[in-house]
Protein backbone atom coordinates (compact mmCIF):
# COMPACT_ATOMS: atom_id res chain seq x y z
CA UNK A 1 0.00 0.00 0.00
CA UNK A 2 1.56 3.16 -1.17
CA UNK A 3 1.69 5.86 2.34
CA UNK A 4 -0.15 9.16 1.80
CA UNK A 5 0.30 12.23 2.19
CA UNK A 6 -1.42 14.38 4.11
CA UNK A 7 -2.69 17.82 4.48
CA UNK A 8 -4.72 19.60 7.14
CA UNK A 9 -5.46 22.47 9.43
CA UNK A 10 -5.05 22.55 13.05
CA UNK A 11 -5.79 24.34 16.22
CA UNK A 12 -3.79 22.84 19.48
CA UNK A 13 -5.27 24.16 22.38
CA UNK A 14 -4.65 23.26 26.14
CA UNK A 15 -6.73 21.64 28.79
CA UNK A 16 -8.12 24.92 29.61
CA UNK A 17 -8.88 25.31 25.66
CA UNK A 18 -5.73 28.48 25.53
CA UNK A 19 -5.12 28.21 21.96
CA UNK A 20 -1.22 27.26 21.67
CA UNK A 21 -0.84 26.84 17.81
CA UNK A 22 -3.09 27.45 14.82
CA UNK A 23 -2.44 27.26 10.78
CA UNK A 24 -5.48 29.72 10.50
CA UNK A 25 -5.09 32.21 7.85
CA UNK A 26 -2.03 30.05 6.41
CA UNK A 27 -0.75 27.11 4.61
CA UNK A 28 -2.22 23.73 5.27
CA UNK A 29 0.74 21.30 7.10
CA UNK A 30 1.75 18.48 5.08
CA UNK A 31 3.10 15.52 6.13
CA UNK A 32 4.18 11.96 5.04
CA UNK A 33 2.14 9.31 6.55
CA UNK A 34 5.05 7.28 8.79
CA UNK A 35 7.64 9.84 8.16
CA UNK A 36 7.54 11.19 11.61
CA UNK A 37 7.22 14.56 10.70
CA UNK A 38 4.19 14.59 13.34
CA UNK A 39 3.34 13.33 16.81
CA UNK A 40 1.94 9.88 16.71
CA UNK A 41 -1.10 10.40 18.43
CA UNK A 42 -1.97 13.25 15.80
CA UNK A 43 -1.09 11.20 13.06
CA UNK A 44 -2.96 7.64 14.27
CA UNK A 45 -6.10 9.49 14.02
CA UNK A 46 -5.83 11.84 11.08
CA UNK A 47 -4.47 8.93 8.63
CA UNK A 48 -8.22 7.73 8.84
CA UNK A 49 -10.07 10.30 7.64
CA UNK A 50 -10.77 11.90 4.22
CA UNK A 51 -10.86 15.16 2.72
CA UNK A 52 -13.01 17.68 4.31
CA UNK A 53 -13.09 15.11 7.47
CA UNK A 54 -13.27 17.48 10.91
CA UNK A 55 -12.19 16.22 14.08
CA UNK A 56 -11.67 17.09 17.50
CA UNK A 57 -8.73 14.97 18.53
CA UNK A 58 -7.21 14.39 22.24
CA UNK A 59 -3.46 13.35 22.51
CA UNK A 60 -2.47 11.57 25.52
CA UNK A 61 1.61 13.35 26.49
CA UNK A 62 2.23 9.57 26.23
CA UNK A 63 1.42 9.91 22.46
CA UNK A 64 2.72 13.72 21.98
CA UNK A 65 6.25 14.74 23.96
CA UNK A 66 6.48 11.76 26.26
CA UNK A 67 6.34 12.43 29.72
CA UNK A 68 8.86 14.54 31.62
CA UNK A 69 11.79 13.53 32.38
CA UNK A 70 13.20 14.33 35.71
CA UNK A 71 16.52 13.45 34.68
CA UNK A 72 16.61 16.35 31.77
CA UNK A 73 15.86 19.43 35.02
CA UNK A 74 18.73 19.75 36.36
CA UNK A 75 21.03 23.05 38.18
CA UNK A 76 24.90 23.84 36.85
CA UNK A 77 26.34 26.49 38.24
CA UNK A 78 26.99 29.90 36.18
CA UNK A 79 30.85 29.11 35.76
CA UNK A 80 29.86 26.36 33.26
CA UNK A 81 28.65 28.94 30.61
CA UNK A 82 30.64 30.76 28.74
CA UNK A 83 32.51 33.81 30.48
CA UNK A 84 30.62 36.55 29.70
CA UNK A 85 27.58 35.13 28.22
CA UNK A 86 24.32 36.78 29.59
CA UNK A 87 21.93 34.05 30.96
CA UNK A 88 17.90 34.84 30.74
CA UNK A 89 15.40 32.68 31.77
CA UNK A 90 14.17 31.46 28.35
CA UNK A 91 16.99 30.80 26.74
CA UNK A 92 17.85 27.94 25.05
CA UNK A 93 20.58 25.63 23.77
CA UNK A 94 22.40 22.29 23.05
CA UNK A 95 25.11 21.14 25.41
CA UNK A 96 26.94 19.26 22.55
CA UNK A 97 26.79 19.44 18.13
CA UNK A 98 25.38 16.08 18.18
CA UNK A 99 22.16 16.03 15.36
CA UNK A 100 19.84 14.87 18.12
CA UNK A 101 21.15 16.54 21.03
CA UNK A 102 18.19 17.67 23.70
CA UNK A 103 17.64 21.54 23.21
CA UNK A 104 17.61 22.76 27.22
CA UNK A 105 16.01 25.29 28.10
CA UNK A 106 16.93 28.08 31.29
CA UNK A 107 13.96 27.83 33.67
CA UNK A 108 15.27 29.78 36.40
CA UNK A 109 18.13 31.52 37.90
CA UNK A 110 19.21 31.71 41.90
CA UNK A 111 22.62 33.17 42.66
CA UNK A 112 25.30 31.00 40.83
CA UNK A 113 22.76 28.18 40.51
CA UNK A 114 21.03 28.21 36.82
CA UNK A 115 17.91 25.36 36.63
CA UNK A 116 17.69 23.79 32.69
CA UNK A 117 15.24 21.60 31.23
CA UNK A 118 16.19 19.43 28.41
CA UNK A 119 12.29 18.42 28.11
CA UNK A 120 10.07 19.31 25.40
CA UNK A 121 7.91 23.03 26.47
CA UNK A 122 4.64 20.45 26.13
CA UNK A 123 5.80 16.92 27.58
CA UNK A 124 3.90 15.86 29.99
CA UNK A 125 1.07 17.62 28.64
CA UNK A 126 -2.09 16.32 27.07
CA UNK A 127 -3.01 17.99 24.18
CA UNK A 128 -6.74 19.00 22.16
CA UNK A 129 -6.74 19.46 18.27
CA UNK A 130 -9.36 20.58 16.10
CA UNK A 131 -8.57 19.71 12.85
CA UNK A 132 -9.61 19.37 9.24
CA UNK A 133 -8.04 17.54 6.13
CA UNK A 134 -7.63 19.31 3.46
CA UNK A 135 -5.63 17.16 1.39
CA UNK A 136 -5.20 13.37 0.30
CA UNK A 137 -2.58 11.61 -2.03
CA UNK A 138 -0.75 8.70 -2.72
CA UNK A 139 3.00 9.93 -2.10
CA UNK A 140 5.37 10.84 -5.53
CA UNK A 141 8.61 8.67 -5.39
CA UNK A 142 10.52 11.88 -5.06
CA UNK A 143 8.63 12.00 -1.50
CA UNK A 144 9.30 8.79 -0.65
CA UNK A 145 12.82 8.98 -1.16
CA UNK A 146 13.36 12.16 0.68
CA UNK A 147 11.06 11.12 3.52
CA UNK A 148 8.67 13.73 3.88
CA UNK A 149 6.04 15.58 2.06
CA UNK A 150 6.74 18.28 -0.77
CA UNK A 151 4.17 21.18 -1.35
CA UNK A 152 2.34 22.53 -4.10
CA UNK A 153 5.19 23.07 -7.18
CA UNK A 154 7.58 20.06 -5.75
CA UNK A 155 10.48 20.29 -3.73
CA UNK A 156 10.58 23.11 -1.19
CA UNK A 157 13.26 22.91 2.22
Amino acid sequence: MTKQVIGFHYTLKDKDGNVIDSSENATPLLFLEGSGQIIPGLEKEITSLNVGDKKNVEVKAADAYGDVIQDLQITVQKSQFPDGKEIAVGDQFQVNNEPNAPIFTVVGIEDENVHIDGNHPMAGHDLFFDIEITEKRSATEEELAHGHAHGAGGHQH
